[in-house]
């Protein structure tokens, strides 16, 4: 696939796809959107004391290097599981700028996240280990991973790749997630929360990031 670089709301740059017409982040803001969506309606949501966080869609690595960052300053030790088909090259990478936007650490830690091998279960702070996986959601055996806190669901859109919102995937995600386990996503699609809901989940609509006006939260309880 070719991917473009493209400036966003907030000054952050994220990848654009032509053939899909599709981008990687919102165009409102790249930072703002996953601090609004994953850190604050998801990981600082949930009370874990040792999150297990599990997310649909590496991308760039942003959402990763926020929740390193957040577990860095809160003492929160965290393990991140992060599943991906298609990694973006180191070139395409060098030309993202979250690390200049948000701070010299942040800069170091997103270079480390990158560095770390694929497959392998790797620590990137004392309060952050990741693990890389590289692989088909659709065909990923999730009895391969822990039981999870936390899931961030940030595959391309429905109407763009379908297949990634099929509810036999949530149906999996249902049991590999604790009680009080913590599902969000940007999408607010009314058939995208029928299957969460069909699948075990309690969802609940909450207030858009900048540029959207809604998105889901679900919860196993």
């Amino acid at each position: 696939m070719q991917r473009k670089i493209i400036n966003t709301g907030d000054g952050s740059k994220t990848l654009f796809i032509p053939e899909m017409d599709e981008q990687y982040h919102s165009v409102n803001g790249a930072i703002t959107e996953s601090e609004f969506v994953y850190l604050d309606k998801g990981f600082r949501h949930n009370q874990s004391p040792y999150p297990v966080v599990l997310e649909i869609g590496f991308g760039t690595g942003l959402n990763a290097l926020l929740t390193a960052i957040e577990a860095e300053k809160t003492k929160r030790k965290t393990t991140y599981i992060t599943l991906e088909k298609f990694p973006v090259k180191p070139e395409e990478l060098q030309q993202l700028n979250y690390g200049n936007l948000i701070s010299e650490q942040a800069e170091k830690l997103f270079s480390d996240l990158h560095q770390k091998e694929w497959n392998l279960k790797s620590r990137i702070s004392p309060y952050f280990d990741i693990q890389k996986l590289k692989t088909d959601l659709t065909q990923f055996d999730f009895d391969e991973i822990p039981v999870v806190d936390v899931i961030y669901y940030d595959a391309f859109g429905p109407d763009k790749q379908p297949e990634m919102w099929d509810e036999e995937i949530f149906k999996s995600l249902y049991g590999i997630s604790k009680q009080n386990t913590t599902l969000v996503t940007y999408s607010a699609k009314g058939e995208i929360r029928r299957r969460l809901e069909r699948s075990g989940f309690l969802t609940e609509r909450l207030p858009g990031p900048p540029g959207k006006r809604q998105m889901l939260r679900a919860t196993k309880s």
